[in-house]
């Protein structure tokens, strides 16, 4: 059964990876950095700062620091016992893929999926009820974790168990944060 979802795996990443076209790596090869996103972050620290104000943002930021922060840890822990080769380091695809970026690493389960979809269930879940079209903040992960799928070093296997991961993780921050907001600012959470 493992092995069928392996076999699976790697060959939905060979068409996914196979899709790339060299007009569009430059893009994909902005898009997988973090750093890149800071507008988008900025944006929304200034969207929680106008709903919130400075006493949550700090405390939401403080909230997303320890929560990449734990996510990177599992998420290392993970891959230095399952040890999976990344695509662009499995010898039997070489030849057969794309790969714009190689890394070293391990493959399973994707850092940046994780990471992204905790931070942005994390913030949703905050700022559901204040804008209309917060939902829009998923396109982020789902761009973001397919760019590792395209630049040929994470399988989407990798890409799913991080979506899931990151989801537990962005959930139980926010019901940590929802004490911690009672606890702290009782006149706001009314």
């Amino acid at each position: 059964m493992l092995e069928q979802l392996q076999e699976l795996d790697r060959n939905l990443f060979v068409y996914l990876n196979g899709l790339g076209n060299p007009f569009f790596d430059g893009f994909w090869l902005f898009v997988t950095k973090q750093l890149h996103w800071a507008p988008v972050f900025l944006g929304i620290f200034y969207m929680i700062f106008k709903k919130k104000g400075w006493k949550h943002l700090l405390m939401i930021l403080l909230f997303i620091a320890f929560l990449v922060l734990i996510g990177d840890q599992f998420t290392n822990l993970v891959k230095n016992l399952v040890q999976r080769i990344r695509p662009c380091n499995n010898p039997d695809l070489v030849g057969t893929i794309r790969i714009l970026h190689s890394t070293p690493t391990f493959s399973f389960f994707s850092g940046h999926a994780t990471n992204s979809m905790a931070t942005t269930l994390f913030v949703y879940l905050i700022l559901r009820k204040h804008f209309k079209y917060v939902f829009l903040l998923f396109l982020w992960p789902m761009i973001f974790a397919y760019s590792r799928i395209y630049i040929g070093v994470h399988y989407p296997g990798d890409i799913l168990t991080g979506y899931a991961v990151g989801a537990t993780l962005g959930f139980i921050f926010y019901k940590i944060y929802q004490k911690a907001q009672y606890k702290y600012f009782p006149e706001d959470s009314l």
